[in-house]
């Protein structure tokens, strides 16, 4: 959702699961469109220059929406899968890995809209929180386009959508959300697609009671407006903060009631965990007294699961998510909802990502979902969240094993480093650090070219042609080994003679805190010999390489 809510306030999750004295218990909610079922977030927020729309704009894929997404100005931190696509539109990005154009989509394009929703059908996925932050201001036409893309998008692939508004930084809320319902929202409740629970329209407010001055309203106020959308007859859900039930941290004191008024409670989750033990903690200490609040009280209970971001590393090929469906489902939860279907601002959407570095740009510094060594198809997080729906609705035995695989078919072969203790030469080396040590699968031993002597090369005989894809150069992992880019051009060649290019020069970023790695995505170019050569290095004036890995 907005780019606010990923800065908010960290757990302590030591917390006592203390709370109000429930109330007499009521039976929760029957399945319905959202008891029951998987909903994801929808933002919904991407536009182009050359779509058409009001904005005519890198809306959400640039800081500068006036210019074409390229770094560092580009908003994003991962890169979507665009091979679906019918229409997409061209940016100042270098050409990914494997030469295509490095091109985005819109969703003022309605064909964006159909092809998301068709992905949701296809993997089970029940319901679609539409996103919509202050409308009055300039964004308003375009978010009221992309509205009208999603209600025939939802009707046609047999989904379900409602209205999530987002109060954040929208000044007069309290009226304006009012008057936008009534005059423009509520016309699609008559749509069949539009998500009903107990017999009532589905509408959820994101945002009461946070602790940051984006959303100062008092509880009043917020109480105004869930009282006036009840007696309109709807269901009203809200996003609330991770400490609703305690009032504590992310959360402000006084909204006792305003929380406990909704009918189904949907605290936010992303930037509070980030590994599956965070989640067991969770588990113990939030969700389940949160759980037992609800129950006790009559209200609906619908907590956040996230894939994690992908630039952190949190995924774990789908393991991180998994355990969070398991906990959700063995607390009983009366639903789901997912952080976030297409939320490439934050990288933690589970809409088609690129699965390797060729399908990202070319020096971008983004991560693709291989990002740990596990090739996963660029599907593959709904395919994990429609399974997750699959074991909420008791259609698979609970399990803490992930059923899922990460590729479509079973898992790939493992990958065969080609260079593993292949015979190397060198243009010179320091001291003792010979080029033999870039192959010995020693993180900690390395490779040094003689210093102050830029170019320098290293050079790794593979023994037999193949058709080299990917190459993995590292540094050692201690912390000691600074932040630093080397500047290298990769070449391959038949006979150790003559070399051709297989990624030209260009600047790799070995960073501690990620594991001293940098990838290269190669032609796939059948090849004997590779060669690395060095032209710069921030971090000392040599070429250093503790690991080199060939992948075909």
């Amino acid at each position: 959702m907005s780019l606010s809510r990923r800065t908010l306030l960290s757990t302590a999750l030591a917390a006592p699961a203390l709370g109000l004295l429930p109330a007499p218990a009521h039976a929760a909610g029957p399945p319905g469109d959202v008891v029951g079922k998987i909903t994801v977030g929808y933002q919904g927020w991407f536009a182009c220059r050359g779509d058409n729309s009001p904005i005519d704009g890198w809306w959400h894929w640039n800081d500068n929406w006036s210019q074409p997404p390229a770094p560092p100005t580009s908003s994003i931190v991962a890169w979507p899968d665009m091979r679906d696509y019918a229409r997409t539109y061209q940016t100042a990005f270098a050409n990914l890995g494997d030469g295509r154009p490095a091109t985005l989509f819109s969703n003022y394009d309605r064909q964006t809209v159909d092809v998301h929703f068709q992905w949701m059908r296809d993997n089970n996925i029940d319901t679609a929180a539409l996103q919509r932050f202050n409308p009055t201001g300039g964004e308003g036409p375009i978010r009221d386009a992309v509205t009208a893309h999603v209600r025939p998008a939802a009707e046609a692939s047999g989904r379900k959508f409602y209205i999530m508004y987002d109060v954040t930084n929208w000044t007069n809320m309290q009226s304006e959300i009012k008057t936008d319902w009534l005059d423009k929202m509520s016309a699609y409740t008559s749509s069949p697609a539009y998500a009903r629970q107990n017999g009532k329209p589905v509408v959820c407010v994101w945002g009461f009671g946070f602790n940051d001055p984006g959303r100062p309203f008092g509880p009043e106020a917020c109480q105004d407006v869930i009282n006036w959308f009840k007696a309109r007859g709807c269901y009203v859900i809200g996003g609330v903060p991770t400490h609703w039930r305690l009032e504590i941290e992310d959360s402000r004191q006084g909204f006792a009631g305003v929380y406990r008024s909704f009918d189904m409670i949907s605290p936010w989750m992303v930037g509070r965990i980030g590994t599956p033990a965070d989640t067991d903690r969770f588990h113990t200490n939030v969700n389940s007294p949160d759980q037992a609040e609800c129950d006790a009280r009559g209200i609906d209970y619908q907590p956040c699961v996230l894939p994690g971001d992908v630039g952190s590393r949190q995924r774990l090929h789908g393991d991180f998510m998994w355990r969070q469906f398991y906990n959700m489902v063995r607390l009983g939860a009366q639903g789901i909802y997912i952080s976030m279907f297409d939320e490439f601002n934050e990288g933690n959407q589970i809409c088609k990502t690129a699965e390797t570095l060729a399908d990202v740009p070319a020096g971008s510094g983004y991560l693709a979902l291989d990002e740990d060594g596990t090739r996963c198809s660029a599907d593959y997080y709904m395919r994990l969240t429609g399974d997750g729906g699959r074991m909420l609705k008791g259609q698979i035995a609970l399990t803490a094993t992930r059923p899922t695989q990460p590729w479509v078919g079973g898992p790939p072969a493992p990958d065969v480093d080609l260079a593993a203790g292949r015979p190397t030469t060198q243009s010179s080396q320091t001291q003792h650090y010979g080029s033999g040590f870039a192959v010995d699968n020693d993180p900690n031993s390395y490779w040094e070219s003689a210093n102050n002597a830029f170019p320098q090369w290293i050079q790794v005989d593979l023994g037999a042609a193949h058709a080299v894809k990917r190459a993995v150069l590292t540094l050692p992992p201690n912390p000691a080994w600074g932040r630093r880019t080397q500047t290298v051009t990769v070449e391959g060649s038949a006979d150790g003679r003559t070399f051709s290019p297989l990624a030209q020069s260009a600047g790799c970023v070995f960073d501690p805190a990620t594991g001293n790695s940098a990838t290269a995505a190669l032609p796939g170019a059948q090849v004997r010999h590779v060669r690395l050569t060095f032209t710069g290095n921030t971090g000392w004036p040599a070429g250093q390489l503790s690991g080199l890995k060939l992948y075909a």
